[in-house]
């Protein structure tokens, strides 16, 4: 019968109606499968199931001993018990009709050891024959707002564009919740571990058919099959941009990727050409990707060009700015005698820098602001403006005034006009500042900013290094199209 039975989709796997977590803890014990189990509860999970002999009730849900005495329909199975167990399970898998089993339980290939290779075989010879998927093992599994399935915590709940998948089930965990206050919101995550089934490639495809992905992240630390890869990478990359931190690129790293996730590449130049040849974003970590993919999900208009007006307080740091950026790629080009004389009718000459970047002392000032825009907005020689507050922190020269949401509100309008009006992308840099009662006025800050679509980063080179990589990627894309 189970012939009769199509092997799921992607889609219906990351949209199950109901979910077992095998092997969660009822003792106060807090490790993954009770993360798991309370994910699905916070995001409204359809049904979800915890699974142990042991207990009859676990966060005030009904435990069952097992799968099989679960009444109801179960699409999605987690699995946090002993390796030595799973073949058992899924045996039972293939009677109660699920549709795809993820697996966080390591020791099995990444461990070096014969005869946990040759359990992944049965493994897998056992979800061939049950018609099932099999997400792992070895990894973090799933997480997908709109199909209310989850696997981490204190993370927001509301779909977005991003996808990412990660054969490292801490990046995929880690990525959105460091990025959740810069307004990184994802419409799938996938930790695949040692893609004993589904692997990278089926996942980039899925995600290039995918509306509701238009930005896709590619944590990956070796490939089994490079060619399909290659072959992938280009079909994504013709459509949709591809972000691309490939793990272990020295010998040590690559030491480490093969202990995590059983993953090889016979050369790392030969990944890397791949990557150029499809014209996918390489970036060399995960803070890294997260500036591409703020700059991708928040930019108003792709700049045509590298030219930077930067504009900010103070001089010495704004010296250091120029140098940052210029060193990562970006050009901070001097204004002409025109462009200057416009800027020193608006804004204070005495102590002031007019050249690029511009300095005055009242460029805290949504007037000053509005004025110092109103010069760059219809400017030839200049493809982009930023804007930046990260070298004096906002609590320490700001005085409290950046916590008065009136004044935030003028900030955000003057820079909200100057989006509507402008085809140059404006971009902010605000630097986080040292001391904890700072923190909170610079957090609310940036939550102001972010919450009203502009991109935020942490310092300039960063911000720099993210758009240099941008408008590299868009030139190619655009010439291919």
């Amino acid at each position: 019968m189970n012939n009769m039975v199509p092997t799921p989709s992607l889609d219906e796997i990351f949209a199950p109606e109901g979910v077992a977590v095998v092997g969660v803890s009822g003792s106060g014990k807090l490790g993954f499968a009770e993360m798991v189990l309370y994910a699905h509860i916070e995001i409204g999970a359809p049904a979800v199931y915890p699974v142990n002999p042991k207990y009859d009730k676990i966060m005030e849900l009904p435990c069952y001993p097992s799968i099989l005495d679960i009444p109801d329909r179960v699409d999605h199975v987690v699995v946090n018990i002993p390796a030595e167990s799973v073949l058992d399970l899924l045996e039972q898998c293939v009677k109660k009709g699920v549709k795809s089993v993820h697996f966080f339980t390591a020791g099995f290939g990444e461990s070096g050891y014969e005869d946990r290779a040759d359990l992944e075989k049965q493994m897998l010879e056992v979800a061939r024959r049950g018609r099932f998927r099999i997400i792992g093992p070895n990894c973090t599994g799933l997480y997908s707002p709109s199909g209310k399935t989850a696997n981490i915590v204190n993370v927001p709940y509301d779909p977005g564009p991003v996808g990412f998948l990660s054969q490292s089930g801490g990046h995929a965990s880690n990525l959105p919740a460091f990025s959740a206050l810069r307004g990184l919101r994802f419409s799938r995550v996938i930790s695949y571990g040692n893609a004993l089934d589904v692997d990278e490639i089926e996942i980039l495809d899925y995600m290039n058919r995918d509306e509701e992905t238009d930005i896709i992240g590619v944590y990956i630390e070796g490939v089994k099959k490079g060619r399909e890869f290659r072959d992938a990478l280009q079909r994504v990359t013709a459509k949709k941009p591809v972000i691309v931190y490939k793990g272990g690129k020295t010998e040590a790293g690559l030491r480490a990727a093969h202990g995590h996730t059983a993953s090889m590449i016979s050369s790392v130049e030969v990944f890397e050409a791949v990557c150029r040849q499809a014209n996918a974003i390489q970036v060399d970590n995960l803070e890294e990707m997260q500036d591409v993919m703020v700059a991708l999900q928040y930019l108003s208009c792709f700049p045509g060009g590298k030219r930077a007006a930067l504009f900010g307080s103070g001089g010495g740091p704004s010296v250091l700015a120029g140098d940052e950026m210029e060193a990562v790629g970006l050009s901070i080009p001097r204004f002409s005698e025109e462009t200057q004389e416009a800027l020193k009718a608006v804004l204070p000459v005495d102590g002031g820098i007019f050249m690029n970047p511009l300095d005055t002392t009242n460029l805290v000032d949504p007037d000053a602001i509005a004025k110092t825009l109103a010069v760059f907005q219809d400017l030839s020689e200049i493809d982009m403006a930023v804007y930046h507050l990260g070298f004096h922190p906002i609590g320490m020269w700001g005085f409290g005034r950046f916590s008065d949401e009136a004044y935030l509100e003028d900030i955000v309008e003057v820079l909200a006009a100057f989006r509507e009006n402008s085809d140059k992308p404006i971009l902010l840099a605000f630097r986080p500042p040292q001391d904890l009662a700072s923190m909170e006025e610079f957090l609310k800050t940036q939550e102001a900013f972010v919450n009203n679509g502009f991109p935020v980063f942490h310092a300039l080179d960063k911000l720099a290094l993210a758009m240099n990589r941008v408008v590299d990627w868009y030139e190619r894309f655009t010439d291919r199209s």
